[in-house]
């Protein structure tokens, strides 16, 4: 996998501001439905017969995959990649928990185990849109199995303070950035955590929900405004990553 490295990723960014710490609850609606298939030309989300109840999942990583810096650690703070999915224009879908593919260049250390996630709605190039839920909450780090230029991923997940519904036809942009802040863990000092891409949405469920090029980095850290990541044409500009009911 090509680790795309903080300094180097970030260099050509915008400034960004930091993430809203408020919680509030979005309006969403879509359908919920037994359609179980990975992935369709239609946007319409399911419930697949898998564990977690998985409403949408953009598709795995793999060894063309780019990873972009997606953290709060002791070396790099308040960095966050946020990935978007467009709503079905019809019928209803709850969400409750967010997930990422995380590459950790520490491992399995996530200190404290704690994870932020934020969802907003008219992001572009430049300009963070509007927030409609952020908070944090215990995090899950589950590893996926293999690693990516030797580095392990894992999906780390974090669950809402309140479950999320969908409105008809809307895009949202999600983000869950994992954390590594105690000063009395060492491993610390030196953690990397990568959001990973999907370059062939390989096991996707519903995967075409995920519009292509609409992944932006944010970073108080670095002094960065939400900057788009790649361009809209390229269709291999898709995050792994995904959503619960």
């Amino acid at each position: 996998m090509k680790r795309t490295l903080f300094a180097v990723a970030l260099a050509a960014l915008a400034s960004f501001p930091a993430l809203a710490q408020d919680a509030k609850t979005p309006t969403l609606t879509l359908h919920t439905t037994d359609n179980t298939s990975k992935s369709s030309t239609a946007r319409i989300w399911g419930l697949p017969k898998v564990p977690g109840n998985i409403v949408f999942y953009g598709g795995d990583s793999n060894s063309n995959s780019a990873g972009y810096a997606n953290e709060n650690t002791l070396l790099i703070g308040d960095t966050s990649v946020y990935a978007a999915v467009t709503a079905p224009k019809s019928g209803k879908v709850t969400v409750t928990a967010v997930f990422f593919a995380t590459t950790s260049t520490v491992g399995d250390v996530f200190d404290p185990p704690t994870g932020t996630y934020d969802v907003r709605i008219g992001v572009s190039n430049g300009n963070c849109g509007t927030d409609l839920a952020s908070g944090s909450g215990p995090q899950t780090a589950v590893p996926t199995g293999p690693t990516l230029d030797g580095i392990p991923e894992y999906f780390t997940t974090v669950a809402f303070a309140k479950p999320l519904t969908a409105q008809d036809g809307v895009t949202y942009w999600f983000n869950e950035t994992p954390q590594c802040t105690n000063s009395g863990e060492s491993a610390c000092d030196s953690a990397e955590y990568y959001f990973d891409t999907t370059p062939n949405e390989a096991n996707g469920v519903n995967a075409n929900a995920q519009p292509a090029g609409q992944l932006y980095e944010n970073s108080s850290f670095f002094g960065y405004t939400c900057t788009q990541l790649c361009s809209t044409s390229d269709q291999a500009c898709r995050g792994s990553w995904g959503l619960q009911n």
